[in-house]
């Protein structure tokens, strides 16, 4: 057995955590819309209005706060008007980037019904590489405008009296490749464009810029112009080792390195914001697309993979770093919500179960809104090799933070070591004696586990056993694991 410890220091704030970093994403590929999200109203699975109600349910449960939809690449492939009015009217178009054909169903009346069904806020990904201002600027008007124009009355005529009032809009999705394969100039130029008549329809929306690398990050910022048309710089972050299960030991390992180059990437991008502020801060990072992405997720398999404890443990030591950087992160999207790459929910037929990434989501809920405190860990490290280079991986990730009652507070760790359980102390600074405490630990016997129809509860949260005394618990995780503590000051 290993130890460690996490030295919570109550008096030293971050930031508060936005519930937006617990978000999700929704793309038409694959099965994630049709089958997951989408099953028609005359489908025999238990729906409301088309949307299958268990997946409403699971999400409603781990109070889902942000989905972004259309894409991903579908996104600048898509003429928003195709997803109106009369569905057995909407016209049957190619989906060029996942070579499928869409009867357009599912669009954004439908969407944003899917988004109040979950209590989650809407965010649009508009079409830049194929699209146009004006077109974007009608869709905004379509959803957000309160007066007689033919677009309000057109919404109103599909169901909708009351503007959506959608806060959050994304001027298109890598742009760098399946977005019109700009370079980071003329891509900066093309901002400028969208978010001029944006800003003028509708002044009370939030606008995403596309990034992409800090080279190119840079050279945005240089030729956007106005800062004042941006609030919020988009990343994107897939990481991989080894297939999804029968995973080596130094590929188990080399997920979680490749995972943390989003936490350099972070801190560079957060950097050059903050040159071009010079200091404002208003500015924040979005990583609107992230998640492992094994080689079994391909169009053959309409982007299907098996999701693991591996890939729970991994999403929980992105939340760590995703908690620590909360005063530059406002908010995060994994790809994708259903039956695509790292899913929380995943459906056969009438069948459905919940992922292990689902736990870590639900498991994380009391760090929603709350004040991220600093989280000081001293543990051991293991030796590897990454990119050809040696690298230090710490067995244990944490953090910390202060509930909206300031009278509780969640502690979440992970021992990412794939053999050794781990006595894990937390010290609590700043105060003398803790009141009740209880522990949740997210394990399996083995680091490949998985949930299936057959076995939905192979991978689940269990209660943990803990010792306290004064202002410090101890307790016991296994390998390959995540907990969440929750204390009583």
């Amino acid at each position: 057995m290993s130890s460690a410890v996490i030295n919570v220091h109550l008096e030293r704030p971050i930031g508060v955590i936005s519930k937006h970093i617990y978000g999700h994403f929704a793309e038409h590929l694959g099965r994630c819309i049709e089958e997951g999200i989408w099953v028609g109203e005359e489908s025999s699975i238990p729906n409301e209005a088309g949307v299958r109600k268990d997946m409403v349910a699971a999400l409603r449960a781990i109070r889902a706060p942000i989905v972004r939809w259309p894409g991903g690449c579908f996104a600048d492939a898509y003429d928003w008007r195709d997803g109106i009015g009369p569905r057995d009217q909407r016209p049957r178009r190619l989906n060029v980037w996942w070579d499928k054909e869409e009867d357009n169903h599912f669009g954004t009346d439908e969407f944003v019904q899917f988004c109040r069904m979950i209590g989650a806020q809407p965010y649009i990904c508009g079409n830049v590489g194929s699209g146009s201002p004006r077109e974007m600027m009608q869709w905004l008007e379509y959803c957000n405008y309160a007066g007689n124009t033919t677009l309000a009355q057109e919404r109103a005529a599909n169901g909708s009296a009351e503007p959506y009032r959608i806060k959050y809009w994304g001027i298109g999705n890598e742009n760098y490749g399946c977005g019109g394969a700009y370079d980071a100039a003329a891509y900066a130029r093309e901002y400028r464009r969208y978010a001029s008549y944006l800003r003028r329809m509708d002044p009370t929306v939030e606008l995403i810029a596309c990034g992409h690398s800090h080279e190119w990050n840079l050279e945005f910022l240089e030729n956007i112009g106005r800062l004042d048309t941006l609030d919020h710089l988009s990343l994107h972050h897939y990481y991989g080792s080894g297939p999804a299960r029968g995973f080596s030991t130094d590929e188990y390992y080399g997920l979680f390195p490749k995972a943390l180059e989003l936490e350099g990437r972070i801190v560079r991008d957060a950097e050059l914001l903050d040159f071009f502020e010079r200091g404002a801060g208003r500015i924040k990072l979005a990583i609107d697309e992230w998640g492992v992405w094994h080689p079994e997720a391909n169009p053959s398999s309409d982007h299907y993979q098996e999701n693991t404890l591996r890939d729970a443990v991994c999403a929980a030591v992105l939340f760590d770093v995703f908690n620590r950087h909360c005063n530059v992160i406002s908010m995060t999207n994994i790809a994708q919500i259903v039956n695509v790459l790292q899913c929380l929910i995943q459906t056969a037929a009438e069948k459905m179960w919940l992922t292990p990434t689902y736990h870590v989501y639900n498991m994380y809920q009391p760090h929603m809104n709350a004040r991220a405190v600093e989280a000081e860990v001293e543990c051991s490290t293991l030796d590897l090799t990454h990119d050809g280079k040696p690298y230090s991986l710490p067995t244990l990730s944490a953090s910390a933070s202060v509930g909206q009652d300031k009278e509780s507070v969640c502690v979440t760790f992970s021992n990412v070591h794939l053999r050794n359980e781990m006595e894990v102390t937390v010290r609590f600074r700043g105060v003398e004696r803790l009141g009740s405490g209880r522990v949740r630990v997210l394990t399996a016997r083995k680091a490949d586990a998985v949930n299936g129809p057959d076995a939905p509860d192979a991978v689940a949260p269990q209660r943990g056993k803990l010792r306290r005394r004064g202002n410090t618990v101890v307790c016991t995780i296994p390998p390959h694991s995540m907990a969440a503590l929750m204390v009583k000051l």
